[in-house]
């Protein structure tokens, strides 16, 4: 027998065990987040409501910031992009909205455009709308030292 066969083999021998691991929660086993059986289909919650009013803080150095408003039925495609209308150099002062980064004005190369770079035009890659949701897992996690509300 070849050693490739010989791995297979010992895989599919070892597969069963590392499968009752995985599935229970006893000694170093994953635990689910999910609330039911995997073989229920659960029905989709509706999502949560856009936290709108003054803007999140931020928890890194350098995190997009979150969107404080909804973008639902914004056209964000190669298209279009809903965002620009409010936050685009042009028209952010007129609308009071917050200017986009001049960081998005430069392109993979560092060469400084006169729009918006490609890679960087599509707004909701990055920032999302922030919602008021509790954390799925409980944690201890704080911000960094620089960005904590004293």
């Amino acid at each position: 027998m070849n050693k490739m066969m010989s791995a297979l083999l010992a895989l599919a021998i070892s597969l069963p065990a590392f499968a009752e691991v995985v599935t229970t929660n006893e000694i170093g086993g994953l635990e689910s987040l999910r609330k039911e059986e995997v073989s229920i289909e659960p029905q989709a919650e509706y999502m949560k409501q856009d936290k709108e009013g003054p803007a999140m803080g931020r928890d890194f150095v350098d995190i997009p910031p979150l969107v404080p408003h909804s973008v639902d039925r914004y056209q964000v495609d190669k298209n279009a992009n809903s965002c620009l209308r409010c936050h685009s150099m042009k028209n952010a002062d007129k609308w009071g909205a917050t200017k986009i980064a001049v960081s998005h004005y430069n392109n993979r190369d560092g060469e400084q455009l006169a729009d918006v770079a490609p890679n960087r035009y599509f707004c909701l890659t990055c920032h999302v709308p922030q919602k008021d949701a509790k954390p799925l897992k409980e944690n201890t996690f704080e911000p960094v030292e620089s960005l904590k509300k004293h």
